[in-house]
């Protein structure tokens, strides 16, 4: 399909919907899709905020999902489309009906079950259908979540968000870990197997341009134009974002939260211009409501303890690399399926970004696997070197002196060791240790304090 047949049935689609064509805003967000522009882009030239572009492509993406019964976005709308397509064009030969202008209305996209008549999927025509109610269709803002792509087994975290989310009702969660440990995957995964146990279910990447006003803003016009369209006749008032929780189950993801911290300090403390974050995650947890936010992100706000209490509403899921077999997977892709790779995981700490790089490395230079297991050699990727660059910019000073010295132990330090080797720092140790851990470049062992091989690697260079 060309763009201007896509934007013709899209086009048709949501008329059948709401009554009403395409209007400029949203077919320039659906050309700047499929030609990978960006909501920014579209936001200039219409001389409105990127605010409005991303309110514009939510309702859109929403009332298409609605349509074709499945989950449609930025990523997945040409396919969408062609699937969409493809499945008009079988019916009709099926029907071996030939018509000039085929269109969605005399299909009936937007009949019981959103599927076209006669496909695998929908009731025979000429047969009484059981009058049971369906589950309702979310409304899914997923715009902004990315593709999943090859998952890796991770049974055990699964099943831990979703009793913290389904069973006991968690209020906030923290999913942190290392860069490229699998956090974002690991939340894609989650979401697409719990997604229909909620009403509205919103996905966000923080950068610099999310202010907490900006951000509540955009979530509140999100639910009241989704209750205008549950009711046309009606004109709903919008209410505060927390009634919305409260009115509604929903789950909302925050990916890239570190963007909401100052580099240069102790882990988790706020950039000025978004310090009212913190009376909102406060909210969250205290409020009465029936929502779920899970936060993203190499740092957590100091507030949510990784120390877990039974009755309490926040919980810390700190993502470790993968177990031998899931990990032994990502070499087996990679081509190194003729190795004894236990130990290479074990020198990467199973993360599965950094085999990957590895795995690249090796396969584009030749090198022979055993002789760099047996002289225990640590490869450093490039893209590796650029992650940790970019996590370790955040660090404090302080924070800087203590990963330096424990770089150059080759055993695990005490912390009475660590005293002597930095007296100045006495008092204000346990406070960086601390947060150390939290952005998870230090390691404890039992009473001592250590680093990856990887990390020691690249901070030795």
């Amino acid at each position: 399909m060309n763009l201007k047949e896509m934007l013709h049935l899209a086009d048709k689609i949501v008329f059948e919907k709401t009554g009403q064509h395409l209007d400029d805003l949203q077919e320039a967000v659906l050309k700047a899709t499929l030609q990978h522009d960006t909501y920014k882009h579209v936001a200039k030239d219409f001389d409105c905020s990127e605010s409005r572009v991303r309110n514009a492509a939510s309702q859109l993406w929403q009332i298409l999902s609605e349509e074709l019964g499945e989950d449609v976005n930025k990523k997945n709308f040409r396919s969408a489309m062609e699937r969409l397509q493809i499945s008009l064009f079988s019916n009709v030969i099926q029907d071996n009906v030939i018509q000039d202008n085929v269109g969605v209305g005399s299909i009936n996209i937007c009949g019981e079950g959103r599927y076209p008549p006669n496909t695998p999927n929908s009731p025979p025509q000429n047969q009484e259908t059981p009058n049971t109610k369906q589950p309702e269709t979310p409304y899914q803002d997923l715009s902004e979540m990315p593709e999943l792509g090859t998952f890796y087994d991770r049974t055990p975290e699964l099943q831990t968000l979703t009793n913290w989310i389904l069973q006991q009702h968690s209020h906030l969660i923290a999913l942190t870990g290392i860069s490229g440990i699998g956090k974002t995957s690991l939340a894609v995964q989650l979401v697409q197997q719990i997604k229909n146990q909620f009403d509205y279910i919103i996905w966000r990447t923080i950068d610099s341009s999310h202010t907490l006003d900006e951000f509540q803003q955009e979530l509140i016009q999100l639910f009241s134009q989704s209750e205008k369209l549950d009711s046309p006749t009606t004109k709903p008032k919008p209410l505060s974002l927390i009634k919305y929780l409260q009115k509604h189950r929903c789950l909302i993801i925050l990916d890239d939260v570190h963007n909401l911290f100052s580099s240069g300090e102790l882990a988790g403390k706020y950039k000025p211009e978004y310090e009212e974050y913190r009376h909102f995650f406060k909210q969250i947890e205290k409020l009465s409501h029936q929502s779920c936010f899970l936060l993203i992100g190499w740092e957590q706000p100091r507030e949510i303890s990784q120390i877990e209490s039974q009755n309490n509403p926040i919980r810390t899921l700190q993502i470790r690399g993968l177990d031998i077999a899931a990990a032994g997977e990502i070499l087996r892709d990679y081509g190194l399926a003729e190795i004894d790779y236990s130990i290479l995981i074990h020198r990467y700490q199973g993360n599965p970004l950094w085999l990957k790089s590895v795995a690249t490395l090796i396969q584009e230079l030749g090198f022979n696997v055993t002789d760099l297991l047996q002289n225990d050699i640590i490869l450093l990727p490039e893209d590796v070197k650029d992650i940790l660059r970019q996590q370790c910019d955040r660090l404090s000073d302080t924070e800087k002196q203590i990963l330096s010295i424990i770089a150059r132990e080759t055993q695990p330090l005490k912390m009475a060791k660590l005293i002597d080797k930095q007296p100045n720092l006495n008092l204000e140790l346990v406070n960086v240790l601390q947060s150390l851990q939290r952005r998870c470049l230090l390691e404890k062992i039992e009473d001592s304090f250590w680093l990856s091989p990887l990390i020691k690697q690249y901070l030795l260079i």
